[in-house]
């Protein structure tokens, strides 16, 4: 008899992947969304202006320097959506795939425009870079990752809801059961 594989082996899993990834200071992302983030911007700002590029850094105009650090890159809204997709029980390896780098991508997308808006501003020294740089940073991110698990939700017609839905599963398997 063919025994079905989920439940508690495939909560295991989940939690055990989104560890290991999160272990090593989340550099996957680092290392992955790095050049994805960098030259996109690289070549966006290179159709208005002379731009080199040193490392992590662009050289504007000879004047101005831009430097993506780690986090303009922002491995953390990479891995929160990570999280937020593999601590959801009942999605099927193709379909989480699919909303992984969908999510990704969106916040990929997303996070190019935020950067090259950013940089314009720098680079014109707009009076108004410092608050739209906090602006960004302690609001929008947070509003970025919510609004693509929330579109991610309703594109993929996702039910459970992450970790709650793994506790239910849990108690309801537990001593503590009425």
């Amino acid at each position: 008899m063919k025994r079905k594989r989920g439940g508690f082996e495939n909560l295991i899993l989940r939690y055990l992947i989104l560890l290991l990834v999160g272990l090593p200071n989340l550099g996957i992302f680092y290392v992955i969304f790095t050049p994805l983030t960098l030259y996109p911007v690289y070549f966006l700002l290179s159709i208005f202006f002379d731009v080199s590029l040193i490392g992590n850094v662009m050289l504007i105009e000879r004047c101005f320097s831009i430097e993506l650090i780690d986090a303009c890159i922002a491995g953390s809204a990479y891995y929160l959506l990570t999280i937020l997709n593999l601590s959801t029980p009942n999605i099927k390896i193709p379909k989480r795939i699919k909303m992984l780098l969908w999510a990704f991508a969106a916040f990929l997308f997303i996070n190019i425009l935020r950067i090259l808006l950013l940089g314009l501003l720098s680079i014109s020294e707009s009076p108004l870079f410092n608050f739209t740089h906090e602006f960004f940073w302690y609001f929008v991110s947070i509003v970025m990752v919510i609004g693509i698990w929330f579109a991610e939700v309703k594109l993929f017609k996702i039910k459970d809801i992450p970790f709650y839905s793994d506790l239910k599963v849990l108690h309801k398997k537990s001593f503590m059961k009425k």
